[in-house]
């Protein structure tokens, strides 16, 4: 490793939900700068969600949603002998979130440009999709922990 690790920076808790969770969904759904049309989008999806899953709770909701989300391993390419190998590695609990979280944007504005409706609403179904353990984002961490499985051979490679 080269250099100096990163510092870790604390994030501001969103003023709704008291969740860094949240603030970090915003600052991933946000473009341009334009934080409250994101923080609009983030929390009126949030109250839709629940309202469809029948929970008083949107925050709670939301974290189901992303533990779902959040795959256990992933893999890793690493050089060795000139060859290169897919080595499975465990998902640490940041790396987790960063994954599940960027999967659940990349998936809203997939489909939000394939259908006509807004953006709030095809958050809020995303997320009931994976309170559920269903849908896009569901289907992208299964992949990626099947790969993981399937080069479980080189486990004796990991760092």
């Amino acid at each position: 490793m080269r250099g100096k690790k990163a510092p870790i920076r604390k994030l501001p808790k969103d003023p709704i939900y008291k969740s860094e969770v949240v603030t970090k969904l915003i600052n991933y759904v946000m473009q341009d700068g334009k934080k409250s049309v994101a923080s609009k989008i983030v929390y009126k999806a949030m109250e839709h969600a629940a309202k469809q899953v029948n929970s008083k709770d949107p925050l709670e909701v939301l974290l189901s949603a992303i533990s779902n989300l959040t795959p256990k391993m992933e893999v890793r390419p690493r050089r060795i002998g000139g060859a290169n190998y897919q080595v499975p590695v465990p998902v640490d609990e940041r790396r987790g979130l960063i994954l599940a979280l960027r999967w659940l944007v990349r998936v809203v504005r997939e489909r939000r440009r394939n259908v006509g409706k807004p953006t709030w609403e095809v958050l809020a179904t995303e997320i009931v999709d994976a309170y559920n353990n269903t849908g896009e984002a569901i289907k992208h961490k299964v992949t990626v922990e099947k790969m993981a499985e399937a080069n479980k051979a080189f486990t004796q490679f990991r760092l």
